[in-house]
């Protein structure tokens, strides 16, 4: 390899969103750095087959009162 450009590869520690961690390499941070996972394997929707909306601050309520009049018929 040719030094100077490649990025530092090294190991970090992965939390996975049930407490369970592992290490692996990546060129992520520094040496021994921690990435929590907000989304894995064992809660994602896609693995899981359980799906559920979040509607975070009302967004689906205010899209809905916008766009109720869209559609409708007038007489």
């Amino acid at each position: 390899m040719k030094p100077d450009t490649h990025p530092d590869y090294h190991e970090i520690n992965v939390v996975m969103t049930d407490g369970t961690a592992f290490k692996t390499r990546s060129c992520m941070g520094k040496e021994g750095d921690t990435l929590r996972l907000d989304i894995d394997p064992k809660s994602h929707p896609a693995w899981t087959g359980v799906q559920r909306i979040v509607d975070s601050g009302g967004q689906v309520a205010k899209f809905n009162k916008k766009f109720a009049g869209i559609g409708a018929r007038k007489k």
